[in-house]
């Protein structure tokens, strides 16, 4: 949810029209979570969940086996993915860009636990090129002060530098 409300930040500062917004499932703590940010060059009208996401980011690879992710996902659709692993299969047949990034690694690194949402959105804009880094980083310091956001800009610039994109 944070790394969707920073997003959202990011674009709205590149004067996108922007919203974002969380849907909870099983209210328990550690439960998965699905966060939708969507932006546009005109203002945006219709407030429900997206249905057919251009861009998937999965915080938690293991995900990818046990939900349907990729539901909805719109041909040549970009997955941001947290995994140490070489992306080497295709995942879904509507993907055309995959984003790999070690988030958990880095997160532990920078931080000391494995808190990955900032080095995801560092990713995002690696994969997509639809927001620029200078703007996640703004955006961050929203969310994050003192030496929490100094650590949060260090895990959104190592997920930016450190993303392997492979392309289909």
């Amino acid at each position: 949810m944070v790394a969707a409300r920073v997003l959202a930040t990011a674009l709205d500062k590149e004067g996108k029209p922007v919203m974002a917004f969380p849907k909870f499932g099983a209210e328990r703590r550690g439960a998965p979570v699905m966060a939708f940010t969507a932006f546009d060059t005109q203002p945006i009208r219709e407030k429900t969940e997206l249905y057919h996401p251009d861009c998937l980011i999965v915080i938690d690879h293991l995900l990818i086996r046990s939900v349907d992710v990729f539901q909805g996902i719109k041909p040549d659709g970009i997955l941001v993915i947290n995994t140490a692993d070489t992306v080497t299969q295709k995942y879904h047949p509507n993907l055309s860009v995959v984003g790999a990034v070690d988030a958990t690694r880095i997160g532990l690194e920078e931080i000391g636990r494995p808190i990955t949402n900032t080095t995801m959105l560092g990713a995002f804009a690696r994969t997509t090129g639809w927001v620029k880094l200078d703007s996640v980083l703004s955006g961050l310091e929203q969310y994050f002060s003192g030496s929490t956001l100094q650590k949060n800009i260090k895990c959104a610039r190592r997920g930016y530098e450190e993303t392997k994109v492979t392309k289909f």
